[in-house]
């Protein structure tokens, strides 16, 4: 187990800094949280109080275990991607980082507790962000085949959603850019914002992420460019992703039924679906809910990018993506971790058991939402007939297991 093991890093780092007594800076001031500037006097001995301390000081500091933070080290380490320089160690590079995506800080605050330059701050924050950046593609995988037990261990998913391998959504995150800029990245509210689009497993990971599109942009040009563009979204062989109805019913993602109740808020307590479509969006509702509990686990986890920080647009896109790329590596190495327990599943809704009425009523939508989209009619109509498939099934086993009085 994780606890048991101790890092190359570790070793040498705990080490180092019983005699360390870095030179640095010093930059004063007030910006940085109080609680956090009496605990040290120079960023090296801040780190170090924090990884020889309790635990959950290194969760809360640097969002993640010590041991998994260790290990991100080595990784980084080994891979050339970071080194040690004369001042500053991995370990601090990385906790200045981490700290400043988790805490939403500026680098101004920052300096007051490190005691570095803003230059040095910012140079070692682009460094650790490139660094991330460079090993992101191996913590984006594409779901497995197999049927998921959060599917296959639930009678209201199983077997109609046997073949859905995760949920799709799209979020706005909010952006800086020049006022000659803004005018692009403007959304349908009037924030200034990116468009992102996520595909997530049902272990609330990213299995892709797309970040970047100005958010103006519609929902259907980003997952166009999703599906179509050279490192595009890719669902395996006979599977598919849920979508919410920001989305078209196309091969490889089911969306629910139009007009028709489909957000728990349309399903009050003690409603039950009055037709086969509304059974289906209702479970459908409940399955996609992985995509809310994932982006709230990320959120909840780094801050920052619910808050506009001012770097370039470049910088703002690659943080994004570094930000899913350590939330799927930490999933992957404290799958219990304290922020992942807040947002297990939730997939709890009774009002389906009430008696329905025995209706068959399948809804279809018109062909305007796949304007633009690289698929031909039979196709669309295949994804149509795919949905009407699993629709059908799931209201003959409600219908037979509440029989009519």
């Amino acid at each position: 187990m994780l606890p048991e093991l101790v890092y190359g890093r570790q070793k040498r780092y705990s080490s180092s800094m019983e005699n360390s007594d870095e030179e640095t800076d010093g930059i004063s001031g007030n910006h940085a949280p109080k609680e956090l500037t009496r605990l040290s006097s120079n960023g090296a001995k801040f780190v170090d109080e924090v990884l020889n301390g309790p635990n959950q000081r290194c969760l809360d500091n640097f969002r993640m275990d010590k041991q998994v933070f260790y290990k991100l080290c080595d990784i980084l380490e080994t891979k050339g991607l970071l080194r040690d320089t004369n001042r500053i160690k991995i370990e601090e590079q990385l906790a200045m980082f981490l700290f400043i995506i988790g805490h939403n800080l500026r680098i101004r605050a920052v300096q007051e507790l490190f005691h570095y330059s803003g230059e040095t701050i910012s140079r070692h924050f682009n460094n650790v962000l490139n660094a991330i950046m460079s090993i992101s593609k191996e913590y984006f995988q594409p779901p497995t085949s197999d049927v998921h037990s959060l599917i296959s261990e639930d009678p209201r998913f199983f077997p109609y959603f046997k073949d859905c391998v995760g949920a799709i959504d799209g979020i706005y995150v909010p952006v800086t850019v020049g006022v000659d800029e803004q005018g692009p990245f403007r959304n349908k509210d009037g924030l200034l914002s990116q468009n992102i689009l996520a595909a997530c497993s049902f272990d609330l990971k990213f299995c892709y992420v797309l970040a970047g599109w100005e958010g103006s942009a519609t929902n259907l040009q980003v997952f166009n460019s999703a599906i179509t563009r050279k490192n595009r979204l890719q669902v395996p062989e006979g599977k598919y992703y849920l979508v919410d109805n920001k989305y078209p019913n196309v091969p490889g993602f089911i969306a629910p039924y139009p007009r028709t109740p489909y957000h728990s808020k349309d399903f009050p307590s003690g409603y039950h679906p009055q037709d086969a479509c509304e059974l289906f969006n209702q479970r459908h509702s409940l399955l996609r809910n992985v995509t809310a509990r994932t982006f709230g686990a990320l959120k909840a986890r780094f801050p920052i990018l619910m808050a506009a920080p001012s770097y370039p647009l470049q910088t703002q896109v690659k943080l994004v993506v570094a930000a899913c790329a350590l939330h799927n590596y930490i999933r992957g190495e404290k799958p219990d971790d304290w922020i992942f327990k807040m947002y297990e599943k939730d997939t709890s809704f009774t009002a389906e058991e009430s008696l329905p009425p025995l209706e068959l009523e399948i809804h279809v939508e018109t062909q305007n939402q796949y304007q633009g989209l690289s698929f031909n009619a039979e196709e669309i109509a295949l994804a149509s007939q795919l949905r009407v498939n699993v629709t059908t099934e799931m209201w003959n086993t409600f219908i037979h297991d509440f029989p009519s009085m």
